[in-house]
């Protein structure tokens, strides 16, 4: 409406300036006397100065209004303009509540970003923020007392503490992580992430000292690491122990001196001594091997990381295993989506890795009606390659799942149940893991995911 009015003001001006430019002209044809022109043409100044005001002075309002916008200044208020009379009371309205929700809006911003401070100091996450130029928005109080960095501006002050920790800061990419021991009471673990504001990248960092939970981890794995050798030593030592007595009782009872000092013994006690022994060597070759296995475990070479094609790998597995397979009657099916995935990790450890896998898969098959194995290759959601062996055996029970994975547990009637463990810390030196999904009766999935 008032801008309209506004149309309408300007054309009456317009008309009027012409009417009296008209008015001048004809005066003058008429009289020939250039009084009555002169004087219009007064009139005519006067007029054009009043639609140049007119105009002016509207478009002084809405600049006013526009840098009002622009820098955020909202205490400015638009009234009833006098000059241009009511006609532009609705445009002042407007105009107040544009003004207003903006001011509302921008409170309401300030109240979220002056909680979400407050947030980020209150956690006890250590959280830092630093530009592309490495300048630091944010740092969080539990930052700055876990990092102990007086005067921390920069990204690069981070080598005050540790220049490890610096360069392994520096080379993450967003999203991901990694743990560094800085020293006897600080064991950090960084993870990262990226955001743009205001066109400029930014990182986000996370700092927690892990040292208590690792602590509290490693007393756990003791634990159980003690409740595992000590079950495997006393299951050996115990009955050691009982039939070296036996055989002590033996010797002692049925060994008779002859007349010359000669020690004599009769046959069925001989048998029994000599099966005594033999029993003995075997459950002390079975403890030296259990000491073995537990040596193997914590001995797995440092990977060699390299990128290797995935097919080749598959066809080799393939053929090492064609024979031993095929007695079973069992196929294995490769899989690959794309054909030439890649992937990056110690080649001769993953392909131990996936012929572990596959035995076990043929093992549980011996019931089973699709006799297939299936090697699978690919790219998850976030296009991280993956690798699954897949078998249609009897599966594991839910309770079971995580335990498999624990030294020395095994479900089998013969086996070490290293090999799984073995396995799952071969992936964690690749960054990476090792995980099962299994349907009791219908199938069981190995994957081994990598970054």
């Amino acid at each position: 409406m008032g801008f309209k009015s506004f149309t309408l003001g300007v054309l009456l001006r317009v008309l009027l300036i012409v009417l009296v430019a008209l008015l001048a002209a004809y005066l003058f044809l008429q009289n020939g006397s250039i009084t009555y022109p002169i004087l219009m043409v007064w009139v005519l100044v006067l007029l054009s100065f009043n639609l140049i005001s007119y105009v002016t002075v509207t478009n002084r309002k809405i600049s006013r209004f526009l840098e009002s916008i622009r820098y955020s200044d909202f205490s400015s208020s638009f009234t009833k303009d006098s000059i241009l009379g009511n006609s532009f009371r609705e445009m002042n309205m407007s105009f107040n509540e544009v003004i207003e929700a903006f001011k509302k809006t921008r409170a309401q911003k300030e109240e979220q970003m002056l909680f979400l401070q407050i947030m980020i100091q209150h956690i006890n996450t250590g959280i830092i923020s630093f530009d592309s130029q490495g300048k630091i928005g944010v740092i969080n109080g539990a930052a700055k007392q876990l990092l102990q960095i007086p005067q921390f501006k920069d990204i690069n002050d981070l080598g005050k503490l540790s220049n490890n920790l610096k360069e392994e800061v520096l080379k993450l990419k967003p999203g991901g992580s990694f743990a560094i021991r800085i020293n006897s009471e600080i064991h950090l673990n960084v993870q990262s992430a990226a955001f743009k504001m205001e066109g400029q990248s930014w990182t986000l960092l996370s700092f927690q000292n892990i040292k208590s939970e690792l602590q509290k981890n490693e007393l756990e794995a003791w634990q159980n690491l003690t409740k595992v050798l000590r079950h495997e030593i006393m299951n050996s030592m115990t009955p050691i122990a009982s039939l070296a007595s036996s055989l002590g009782v033996i010797l002692e009872e049925d060994v008779k001196e002859g007349d010359e000092g000669e020690l004599t013994l009769d046959k069925e006690s001989f048998l029994d001594l000599s099966e005594g022994l033999e029993t003995i060597f075997k459950r002390s070759n079975g403890l030296v091997d259990f000491v073995n296995a537990y040596r193997d475990y914590t001995n797995i070479p440092q990977p060699d990381l390299k990128v290797f094609p995935v097919k080749p790998l598959f066809e080799n597995i393939r053929i090492l295993l064609k024979e031993e397979l095929a007695k079973s009657q069992i196929h294995l099916i490769c899989e690959l989506t794309p054909i030439d995935l890649e992937v990056i990790g110690d080649q001769d450890l993953i392909q131990m890795i996936l012929i572990n896998l596959v035995k076990n898969g043929k093992e549980a098959m011996e019931k089973a009606v699709n006799r297939n194995i299936i090697l699978k290759g690919g790219m998850d959601s976030h296009s991280h390659p993956f690798i699954q062996v897949i078998d249609h055996g009897e599966g594991i029970v839910p309770e079971a799942l995580e335990r498999i994975f624990v030294p020395f547990y095994t479900t089998k009637k013969s086996g070490s149940g290293i090999g799984l463990a073995i396995s799952r810390q071969i992936m964690n030196l690749h960054k990476g893991s090792l995980d099962v999904t299994s349907k009791p009766g219908e199938k069981t999935v190995f994957t081994l995911s990598f970054k």
